[in-house]
């Protein structure tokens, strides 16, 4: 079985672009009193500087011991920086491309203090709006030169790119699995990979267990994983197993035939809901995903080569009419 975790912030961002707050938000020390308490959960993903800074370091180190919990990951905030509202290291400023790359050097001394593997770069104001006000060649460079640059200085932590076709920007220079794998390959540095967040995958108007694959194939290049789920036309970050059914499954048959081994951590925000419970409902419906591809992977494997969807689609009806 896997290790679940879930990144902090999804028990405490209560605001969306049109109200400030459904709910009021909780504290770090309430926040992660309430992920202690949702089932399986053994790791938490930390959003720096929302949740830990070079002044709470040790604070926050200990408090994850205390529960029992490890950090996972931790992700840069280079998305809600007004200062970085027309890129970071992708910036046409020098001056801002360097303070993002200072921001993320402290960043990543933070994740060797806190014994976490993983730094879960998001750069969601990496990109463009309008069309030809962009260099995207030297603005590719920039961002090619930066990741280097983090990766070379910090060979011990292992950089995972997550892709977003749009939002905040219209394009995303990190955008798909493809462009990503290329982001990832032009660095040169083999602790630079991919984290893929299902619910940006679907936006992509990818088949999320071909994008496993295609990682795969690139040289083992998944680092890290967000599930959440979505209708397809926005990044919703709703209850995984809400719209989509089918397709985790087949998620979950090739991460187990990739061998993928990191973690599965969710990544939602319920805005509305109690934010434990959605969480919680959306471990269990993974754990149920995983449950059918163990208990059924060599019929699955004889299903996929057999290449009949009739009788794919009368596998899976039965585990939604039992």
């Amino acid at each position: 079985m896997y290790r679940y975790s879930v990144i902090l912030g999804n028990l405490g961002n209560t605001c969306d672009r049109f109200c400030k707050g459904y709910k009021d938000n909780p504290s770090t020390e309430e926040m992660l009193a309430l992920a202690s308490k949702i089932p399986f959960v053994e790791g938490i993903e930390l959003v720096g500087t929302w949740d830990i800074r070079p002044d709470n370091v040790k604070d926050m180190k200990k408090r994850m011991s205390d529960y029992g919990k490890k950090c996972v990951s931790i992700i840069p905030d280079v998305f809600t920086v007004k200062e970085y509202g027309k890129g970071s290291i992708t910036n046409i400023s020098k001056q801002i491309r360097e303070h993002a790359l200072n921001y993320l050097r402290k960043m990543s001394e933070i994740a060797l203090e806190m014994d976490c593997g993983v730094m879960n770069l998001w750069m969601g104001q990496d990109g463009y709006d309008y069309l030809l006000t962009a260099d995207y060649n030297q603005e590719r460079e920039w961002l090619c030169e930066g990741t280097a640059k983090l990766a070379q200085e910090f060979p011990a932590l292992k950089y995972a790119l997550e892709y977003k076709p749009k939002e905040p920007r219209n394009f995303s220079y990190h955008a798909r699995m493809s462009d990503t794998i290329l982001a990832a390959k032009e660095t040169g540095c083999k602790n630079v990979g991919v984290c893929i967040d299902t619910g940006h995958s679907f936006v992509a108007g990818e088949n999320v267990a071909e994008a496993v694959v295609l990682a795969k194939r690139a040289g083992d290049l998944l680092f890290h994983m967000h599930f959440n789920d979505n209708h397809g036309s926005w990044d919703d970050d709703m209850i995984v197993g809400s719209v989509h059914s089918a397709v985790y499954v087949d998620l979950l048959y090739n991460l187990k035939k990739t061998g993928y081994s990191g973690w599965l951590s969710m990544d939602q925000y319920p805005y509305r809901e109690d934010g434990t419970a959605a969480i919680s409902e959306s471990i269990m419906w993974v754990r149920q995903f995983e449950k059918i591809v163990e208990e059924n992977f060599e019929k699955i494997d004889a299903l996929v080569k057999l290449n009949d969807a009739v009788e794919t689609s009368r596998f899976l009806r039965k585990f939604l009419t039992c």
